[in-house]
């Protein structure tokens, strides 16, 4: 299957995250997932056993233009837990949603991204529960977006009825709002095509960084 425009295909499903060199936080034994923004709750990952379960085969694009393919996820369709965990209990419509990490990452996703098919609150990873490099114990698993977008070691997510500030305003790499990778969404004003030999210079000293705080390796 053709990859996505700027992206090459790579050998296994390199680390990555704002940790880089730093090992990735500790699993909390009873781990939870805390709702904010329009409501307010607290959800343990174990509950989620009790919704409907689904394996998705798809590939991971980095914004830096790696791609791993052929990956097998498995989780909770964000769509099912929104439609029954979320949704009755709110007031008024939501328009954008943060998910948040146990690292301190963020990702704000529109709604209609997040509500997408092929979105996962994902605890498996070729038919394994995912490890700690890999966003053990859930993480956001959205392939037609970017892998910033992705966020590991999921621990809260917001719902907002309005669109939330920007984080990076004033970054140089200033990431896109919706990330899609088919449309090349990299960078918030440059064109893809224009930031692709930048991103790709950084992929070799971000994967060195961060294989040496990898618990796999």
């Amino acid at each position: 299957m053709a990859l996505p425009p700027g992206q090459r295909a790579v050998e296994g499903f390199p680390r990555f995250g704002t940790h880089l060199h730093h090992p990735p936080p500790e699993v909390p034994a009873e781990p939870v997932i805390e709702l904010g923004g329009a409501l307010t709750e607290t959800v343990e990952v174990a509950e989620l056993a009790g919704l409907p379960r689904k394996e998705l085969r798809a590939d991971f694009h980095c914004v830096a233009g790696w791609s791993a393919t052929g990956l097998l996820w498995e989780g909770i369709p964000f769509a099912a837990f929104y439609r029954t965990r979320v949704e009755p209990l709110l007031d008024s419509p939501v328009s954008h949603v943060i998910f948040e990490g146990l690292d301190g990452f963020q990702s704000i996703v529109v709604l209609e991204d997040a509500l997408a098919d092929d979105v996962l609150i994902a605890d498996r990873l070729n038919g394994q529960p995912l490890d700690s490099d890999h966003g053990a114990p859930v993480r956001l698993v959205s392939p037609s977006q970017y892998g910033f977008i992705n966020t590991k070691h999921l621990c809260r997510i917001e719902f907002h009825t309005t669109e939330p500030p920007i984080q990076d305003r004033w970054s140089p790499l200033a990431s896109h709002p919706r990330a899609r990778v088919w449309a090349e969404e990299r960078h918030r004003r440059l064109p893809g095509r224009v930031v692709r030999p930048v991103y790709r210079s950084l992929i070799g000293p971000i994967r060195a960084l961060s294989a040496k705080g990898s618990r796999t390796r």
